[in-house]
């Protein structure tokens, strides 16, 4: 039996369902007429605080703040839901808010509010491998996210990933994360291929997770040890493939770091000619953008 039809026996690629989950009704959030995210219902009235700046139709929820008046109203709003303990996890990152992937951003805000807006997001994630001796994927770097960490903390990662900041592609993203998750060296990780775009739209504890995550390959040397540099990382270990695929399948990592190890397995024939064929069918509606379309 291949790993991942063991992973499937216990728990059939929870991932899959979980990248897409929606059990939370929410309302359509627009700027400028198009919608950019979506509202909790429940977290409506707590919006009516500010007549001045939403309002509501059949659409939607409207934000009437001028273009220039934006970033400004959302920043006090934002740190008002922090306070009412609507908005988790703090990052002082900023995120913009798009329409659609390459679209001028239509507002600026701190990065945990977007899922409480719904607001679409961006993530950089890879798969560090090290070859066997006929040259295919033989071992699987993971990682096991600190304890201290605010959303995921103790669950398995990939060897690279984080969030995409305003200002900087994917790419930039996994070149600044790989040093300081892995301690890799810029001109290493920029040796990672690219692989598929996965759209992730689903509930989490936070909100709403609307995200295109760009997903990554990496080849490592035997000899080269990853070690974490900011502290977000207990630990790094080196598993075996079937080790790392039975851990995504199962459900052990993170959502997005089980759907990345999926994708890869797929991309590299690893899942097994019993299962590929079921995975592939099941991450499907999950994939923006097939593997070898994304740009750097």
């Amino acid at each position: 039996m291949s790993a991942v039809a063991a992973g499937r026996m216990h728990g059939r690629w929870p991932a899959l369902a979980e990248g897409r989950r929606r059990d939370v009704p929410r309302t359509a959030f627009l700027i400028d007429g198009e919608r950019v995210g979506s509202v909790a219902d429940a977290h409506l009235d707590a919006l009516s605080r500010w007549p001045q700046w939403f309002g509501r139709d059949s659409l939607g929820l409207h934000l009437r703040a001028a273009p220039d008046a934006r970033d400004a109203a959302l920043a006090q709003v934002n740190a008002a839901l922090r306070a009412d303990g609507l908005v988790r996890a703090w990052r002082d990152e900023t995120y913009a808010i798009v329409a659609a992937p390459g679209q001028p951003p239509l507002a600026l805000i701190e990065r945990a509010s977007s899922r409480f807006w719904g607001t679409l997001t961006f993530g950089a994630h890879c798969n560090g491998w090290v070859a066997g001796p006929d040259g295919r994927p033989a071992h699987l770097w993971v990682a096991r996210r600190a304890w201290t960490k605010a959303t995921d903390p103790g669950r398995l990662d990939n060897l690279i990933g984080g969030g995409v900041p305003h200002g900087q592609s994917p790419f930039e993203t996994l070149v600044r994360e790989g040093h300081e998750e892995a301690g890799l060296d810029a001109a290493t990780v920029r040796r990672a291929v690219p692989g598929s775009v996965i759209a992730l739209a689903c509930d989490i504890a936070e909100g709403f997770m609307h995200e295109h995550l760009h997903a990554f390959d990496l080849q490592l040397a035997p000899g080269v040890v990853p070690v974490n540099q900011d502290g977000e990382v207990a630990e790094l270990t080196l598993r075996p493939v079937a080790e790392a695929l039975a851990l995504a399948a199962a459900g052990e990592m993170t959502v997005d770091a089980a759907l990345v190890t999926l994708d890869f397995a797929l991309r590299h024939d690893l899942a097994g000619a019993d299962e590929a064929p079921a995975l592939a069918a099941a991450i499907a509606p999950l994939r923006h953008v097939p593997p070898g379309h994304m740009p750097r």
